[in-house]
């Protein structure tokens, strides 16, 4: 048997509504970082002076974005990426829209 606490604002959950909502929060939040991860290489990254990975950090999620929102090109964040470093038409694209 396996016991886990949490802290919440609900006033009155059952365990069944609960564990959704986490399980959902925890999917997300995963996705999000395997995203990162494979198309950014975020793990890799071994910038630490300062705000300057809070920063990075920030840029890639901005980075991110776009390209999720980039639906001409049908394939992987990870290619969108690479396509956008080498095709400047492509970048204004994925840029402005």
């Amino acid at each position: 048997q396996e016991c886990r606490y949490y802290i919440s604002s609900l006033a009155e959950v059952n365990a069944c509504n609960f564990m959704n909502v986490v399980r959902q929060h925890w999917g997300i939040e995963n996705k999000l970082h395997w995203v990162l991860d494979v198309a950014f290489r975020e793990d890799e990254s071994r910038v630490r002076n300062g705000h300057s990975a809070e920063n990075l950090a920030l840029l890639r999620h901005i980075a991110l974005n776009l390209l999720k929102q980039e639906k001409t090109a049908k394939v992987g964040t990870q290619i969108k990426r690479q396509k956008a470093g080498w095709d400047n038409n492509y970048l204004a694209k994925v840029l402005f829209g």
